[in-house]
């Protein structure tokens, strides 16, 4: 058994990068990926007890759907969740050296953050409730940017009262 699976919550670096596979025709039927950076920051205290600060940049690969969802909706800035899987390409440069990168083929994408933290929301309308990724697969997506509805308060019965002798203060196991 074995398990690929990478989860980030982060900035995105730079607006995303759209390309079609068969030109730059979207028309053609051609499948759009689009590529973009991803900023995570792990916050700590070293032994001095100062507070560091370490960031870690990720290239993120969307394909399809996915695609779609990061040329309309996100920004360099916008914080986003990225459910993907970690893949690992060569190739030869010009010069003929092999060379490696790394990235997050994204399967999900959900906007995270307020509507107004993203300049591409003004007046952009609120995107589908279900993104698919590049299987077709369905999958909810975040919209905490949005105004949620306050949910109507639902009354639930009283729980009754514990004997004070039945549950003394010092027994308590933690």
């Amino acid at each position: 058994m074995s398990l690929n699976k990478v989860m980030l919550i982060g900035n995105v670096g730079k607006d995303p990068e759209v390309r079609y596979l068969d030109g730059n025709n979207p028309n053609a039927g051609s499948t759009k990926v689009a590529t973009f950076t991803l900023a995570t920051t792990e916050r700590y205290r070293d032994r001095n007890g100062e507070l560091r600060e370490s960031t870690e940049w990720h290239n993120i690969v969307a394909w399809r759907n996915s695609a779609d969802v990061a040329e309309k909706y996100i920004r360099k800035g916008t914080q986003i969740y990225v459910e993907g899987k970690l893949r690992t390409r060569s190739w030869t440069d010009q010069s003929g050296a092999k060379r490696y990168t790394t990235e997050i083929n994204a399967d999900s994408l959900q906007l995270l953050g307020k509507r107004s933290d993203n300049p591409a929301q003004e007046g952009a309308p609120a995107p589908q409730q279900n993104w698919q990724n590049q299987q077709g697969q369905s999958r909810p997506a975040a919209q905490s940017w949005q105004n949620p509805q306050p949910a109507a308060p639902v009354s639930q019965p009283a729980a009754p009262a514990a004997p004070a002798d039945d549950m003394p203060q010092d027994d308590l196991p933690f």
